[in-house]
């Protein structure tokens, strides 16, 4: 396997763990706000898309404070949602 194909298919790779990653967090989200009440109609969700990178560093060195970084996690190992009410 050439160096090309090698880091297309760590982008592939990095593309799905995103996705996943944001999935799982819109289902969250979904779900506390119709908790509290919210009327969400899944013929809104069919318009997003967890396709996105606005929260990817795709350049440069990213630094982390891995400490801190798991002590934000809850009993279940998930980051805390952010925006709507939820901080």
């Amino acid at each position: 396997m050439t160096q090309q194909s090698e880091q297309a298919w760590c982008l592939t790779v990095l593309t799905n763990a995103v996705i996943t990653w944001t999935s799982e967090y819109y289902a969250m989200a979904v779900g506390r706000l119709r908790a509290a009440g919210r009327d969400i109609p899944d013929e809104l969700l069919t318009h997003i898309s967890p396709a996105h990178s606005e929260n990817v560093n795709f350049f440069g060195t990213i630094i982390v404070d891995v400490e801190a970084e798991l002590a934000k996690l809850d009993e279940h190992g998930l980051r805390p949602l952010r925006g709507f009410g939820f901080e």
